[in-house]
């Protein structure tokens, strides 16, 4: 299945051109959660990334982290905690666990958090997102864990880019490589 659902992703992913005021591509996933038969497959591919990891919380980063992470909880068996991002319309309440992210692929910072009161000491936390190409997120996500008392046992992602000795320190598997996706 896991052939299958690369070379499916592949087919439903398409780079787009915003216009002349862009200095970059977009890339077009939404493919991807209109295709039910790629949507119901996900969760479990990318649980199966760690099938030895036994999570009790998926944690993943708004905005498709909030798609994917609670079907890779689903899969798994264990409970979601969104990672919100510091500066969004929304206003975060309660006991929040904030950790600045390094520098992104485009030279960006900003702080993500979670609700620090469902995040335990002794948590098994499987980090999830559609994409990863610095490994920012996951960086700041790691060291929000880590400050928790939670161990991370790895991050999941639809899509890496990140350089080898990044996804290696993060612990990052990926279902495809950026290069698959031209």
């Amino acid at each position: 299945m896991e052939g299958v659902l690369s070379r499916r992703l592949v087919e439903l992913f398409r780079w787009v051109d915003p216009g002349p005021d862009s200095s970059h591509l977009v890339s077009d996933t939404s493919g991807w959660w209109r295709d039910p038969t790629v949507l119901a497959a996900l969760g479990p591919a990318l649980a199966g990334l760690f099938p030895a990891a036994r999570p009790t919380v998926v944690i993943a980063p708004e905005v498709t982290g909030l798609l994917l992470g609670p079907l890779v909880a689903a899969a798994t068996g264990a409970g979601f905690l969104p990672a919100y991002k510091d500066g969004g319309e929304r206003r975060r309440w309660g006991t929040g666990r904030w950790a600045q992210t390094p520098p992104d692929h485009r030279g960006g910072r900003l702080r993500i958090g979670v609700d620090g009161r469902h995040l335990h000491p002794g948590d098994r936390v499987l980090l999830v997102d559609d994409w990863v190409d610095s490994g920012a997120q996951f960086h700041a996500l790691h060291e929000l864990v880590t400050a928790a008392g939670a161990a991370v046992v790895g991050a999941a992602a639809v899509v890496s880019n990140c350089p080898a000795e990044v996804a290696a320190r993060l612990r990052v598997r990926a279902l495809l490589d950026g290069d698959a996706l031209g």
